[in-house]
């Protein structure tokens, strides 16, 4: 089984990459389309130079090794997949054969963080409108699909991975509630760069609301991708 989960940035991706590469049954990829994403997009993000140099930027080969044989002879192969990295929208047949699951996060939490981070400059940098498209394709196609809120995970992570599991016809493992602290060794080099919370977390956070306000500058970004947001938290 391809379990794929596509997310935005900043969205618990890697949090939940490391909760199911603690089942003993599954193998975990991160982010297969990052260098691929920076070397067409020309976008400077941290260590841009050694992710286009260390990973296929080959739109065709990465598929290929994605819907390939499990790796390591596992049971299920889970990949972490930024829904901004898919650039061709018009070329994703290959998704099908995949258990796909949308991950969500509210925008003003994703905007507030991204910045702090990264340039923002386009809604097309955190992943709501691929998500959107992504959801519209396997709708036409009569695929099943899950819509997760990430907060829904961090306020209870046992229940929503155990109906996640349940969904997909596979058994809930409690190891998926914890994991070991530091990097993992199927980590994009990214992580130096990315992953400076994560590292540090042996388990989910509880959640906490914030009051966040986000710059004037990213007003637009915002209302856009409630819209999308709105409509895919519709869809769960």
């Amino acid at each position: 089984m391809i379990i794929a989960t596509w997310s935005g940035p900043r969205n618990i991706s890697t949090a939940l990459m490391r909760s199911w590469s603690s089942r003993p049954d599954t193998f975990v990829t991160d982010e297969p389309f990052y260098a691929y994403y920076l070397n067409e997009t020309n976008l400077k993000h941290p260590m841009h130079i050694e992710i286009i140099n260390k990973y296929s930027t080959n739109y065709n080969q990465i598929i290929n090794y994605l819907t390939s044989e499990i790796p390591e002879s596992k049971k299920i192969w889970y990949q972490k997949h930024m829904a901004h990295h898919i650039l061709d929208l018009d070329n994703i047949e290959w998704i099908t054969n995949f258990e796909n699951c949308i991950l969500l996060r509210d925008p003003k939490e994703v905007i507030s963080s991204y910045s702090r981070k990264n340039e923002l400059n386009s809604i097309d940098e955190l992943g709501y409108r691929q998500q959107y498209e992504i959801v519209k394709f396997l709708r036409r196609k009569n695929k099943p699909y899950m819509i997760i809120d990430s907060s829904e995970i961090l306020k209870n992570p046992a229940k929503v991975l155990f109906a996640w599991c349940e969904k997909i016809n596979i058994k809930y493992d409690q190891s998926m509630l914890k994991w070991k602290k530091g990097n993992h060794v199927n980590d994009g080099i990214w992580w130096k760069s990315w992953y400076d919370n994560v590292i540090k977390t042996t388990t989910f956070r509880k959640y906490k609301k914030k009051d966040i306000n986000i710059e004037n500058k990213y007003d637009s970004i915002y209302n856009e991708s409630m819209k999308l947001y709105n409509y895919l938290k519709e869809l769960k």
